[in-house]
């Protein structure tokens, strides 16, 4: 059974892959990204425009359910000649579909050829120093979900879930950006000011509900991955206010044009 799932899964991504491959007319590309809360305004400053199409078009997607998230696949050349996948929404684990879905994105991009993935997320922030705005640099994660993409005697090494490489790169872009460890939570509910605490005495530095799960898949696969995070509010317990999903997308408006141009620089350099 365990096998059929994860054939299937594969199946379903060489088929998407296939199908990209026949739109766009390319039969490879070297990296895709993910863009999540915040990000998708710099979607359009990455690179000379290739093509687009919805994502529910192509096989194993679906429109994105969550304001703020695009539904497009972008192909666009970057500066440094690379072809670049850039995906404006993704499935979160909490929309109740089980990891596939959720995964799908990396593995369609892995079929077709990708070898680098950029991913991108809007998160909490528990470090004081880091104010909505600040863009955090992900060494680390730690999955809250209970889940795991991966299916049977699969051991994925985890050790470096993000690359030091491409970490090196980013810093070389803005030596300004700090790093922290990610840690996801289920969802769709915030977290409570307890649950913030103990991901701090766990050794976290940001909360959100997306990244990890699709982070395991990308190292199943072989991809080498870059983490960003945008700390859009302070995580909850750490403010006066209450936690409000257009408090996130409100950050996200705000830092748009600093996005825009460092995630252009980065991927620029990779």
């Amino acid at each position: 059974m365990l096998n059929r799932v994860k054939d299937d899964a594969a199946t379903l991504a060489a088929e998407a892959a296939a199908f990209l491959r026949d739109h766009f007319r390319q039969d490879s590309i070297d990296l895709a990204l993910v863009l999540g809360s915040g990000w998708a305004s710099g979607a359009d400053h990455l690179g000379e425009p290739l093509g687009e199409i919805d994502l529910e078009k192509v096989p194993g997607f679906s429109k994105p359910v969550v304001s703020g998230h695009g539904g497009r696949l972008l192909l666009v050349r970057t500066s440094g000649g690379r072809v670049a996948a850039i995906f404006t929404g993704r499935t979160h684990y909490y929309e109740g579909h089980g990891t596939a879905p959720v995964v799908h994105g990396v593995r369609t991009a892995a079929s077709w050829g990708a070898h680098t993935l950029v991913l991108t997320n809007g998160c909490g922030g528990l470090n004081p120093e880091w104010p909505p705005g600040t863009v955090v640099l992900l060494r680390d994660h730690i999955n809250l979900t209970g889940d795991t993409p991966i299916t049977g005697p699969t051991f994925v090494d985890l050790s470096e879930a993000y690359s030091p490489r491409l970490r090196t790169v980013a810093s070389q872009v803005d030596p300004s950006l700090p790093e922290g460890v990610y840690v996801q939570f289920r969802g769709p509910q915030y977290e409570t000011p307890a649950e913030v605490r103990m991901a701090g005495i766990l050794g976290g530095d940001l909360v959100g509900m997306s990244t990890a799960l699709e982070t395991i898949a990308a190292r199943e696969a072989g991809l080498e991955v870059l983490g960003l995070s945008l700390v859009t509010n302070a995580a909850a317990g750490l403010s006066a206010g209450n936690l409000s999903h257009a408090e996130v997308l409100q950050a996200g408006r705000d830092a748009g044009p600093r996005l825009a141009e460092l995630l252009a620089s980065i991927v620029g350099a990779l």
